[in-house]
């Protein structure tokens, strides 16, 4: 994975020439990217928020602070390896006793299917301007499909005839595949799974969450529109320009390298050049000072939170794990 991101970065910087770059970066107004980094902050409370009332319906004792000290772990631990976080921030609030592992894991699947339609949505608009709708088709969407062995179709047909086969043979078997070892395991896991998915569509204020999640999409593309106004060669671009490269840099961060590095300089520089006539040099400024004031905020408030959270949790272990002594002892 960091051979990946290291090579994605000598592709997306061979070609540049460093003083071009370094004084790219010093035209910068980075009062806008420090503005960018404080929405991004507050998207962080918002996503924690919001997972908090996902995970309501398992348990109301999972605090504000919980929850949003491990979303910010969650981040500084994708910056180490690429889609750890998801399982690390499970992983911490299960280690509270107050959710299980599993049931925090469908919570994640289910918030992670709501984003999916989220990009979906915030992408519909793009396609009623024709130099959008030309790069995400042609530029990226054929290429990719056109990648595939066999047709997009028969992948699909594919993926879910194997799904269906799967799920005869595990009705056809389940006795026998629950009494070995892993089948068990197996099985508690899937139910946790679905216990947690479940309780995402019990939830109590459900339109709260539709509040969250609209205000967590609309942060996302003020700090789209934030990075363009800091840069002088993109000052002047609209808010459907920060909409559409916003949406072309999330892609940067799904590709599995630690901390999009690479993946997501090399995707916006090579979406800039075409669309907007961008020279490579000030393509990768723009990438670069977009994407590393992310990875600050990542790795400040994510120090914070990893040391904020042993502190509260070794308290709450204590208080406890001492009474239960206690009562032992009688």
């Amino acid at each position: 994975m960091l051979a990946l991101a290291g090579l994605l970065l000598y592709f997306a910087f061979r070609n540049i020439s460093w003083d071009d770059f370094v004084t790219g970066l010093k035209s910068c107004n980075f009062r806008w990217i420090l503005l960018s980094m404080i929405i991004a902050w507050i998207v962080v409370i918002l996503r924690g928020l919001r997972w908090r009332l996902m995970m309501r319906p398992l348990s109301k004792e999972v605090t504000r602070l919980e929850a949003y000290d491990t979303y910010n772990i969650c981040y500084l631990a994708n910056l180490a390896l690429p889609r750890s976080g998801e399982v690390v921030r499970c992983g911490l609030i299960a280690n509270s006793g107050k959710v299980t592992f599993e049931g925090a894991l469908g919570t994640v699947v289910l918030e992670r299917i709501w984003d999916l339609m989220c990009v979906v949505i915030v992408t519909l608009p793009l396609f009623f301007f024709g130099k959008f709708k030309d790069f995400l088709i042609e530029k990226m969407w054929y290429p990719m499909v056109e990648s595939l062995p066999f047709g997009a179709v028969w992948l699909l047909v594919g993926i879910i005839l194997s799904i269906v086969v799967l799920v005869l043979l595990f009705r056809a078997y389940r006795k026998k595949f629950a009494a070995t070892r892993f089948g068990s395991k197996f099985i508690n896991l899937w139910k946790g799974l679905t216990d947690g998915i479940k309780a995402g569509f019990r939830m109590e204020h459900k339109w709260l969450f539709f509040g969250y999640t609209a205000l967590i999409w609309i942060g996302y593309w003020a700090m789209s529109l934030f990075t363009l106004y800091a840069f002088p060669a993109s000052a002047a671009l609209s808010i459907w320009d920060a909409l559409f490269l916003m949406v072309v840099g999330s892609l940067g961060w799904i590709v599995p390298v630690q901390g999009g590095f690479g993946a997501y300089h090399f995707i916006v520089s090579m979406t800039l050049v075409p669309v907007y006539g961008f020279t490579q040099s000030d393509g990768l400024i723009f990438a670069t000072i977009s994407h590393e004031s992310q990875v600050v905020q990542m790795l400040v408030f994510g120090i914070i939170s990893l040391i904020t959270y042993a502190i509260y949790s070794k308290k709450y272990k204590k208080a406890v794990i001492e009474p239960e002594n206690v009562n032992n002892k009688g």
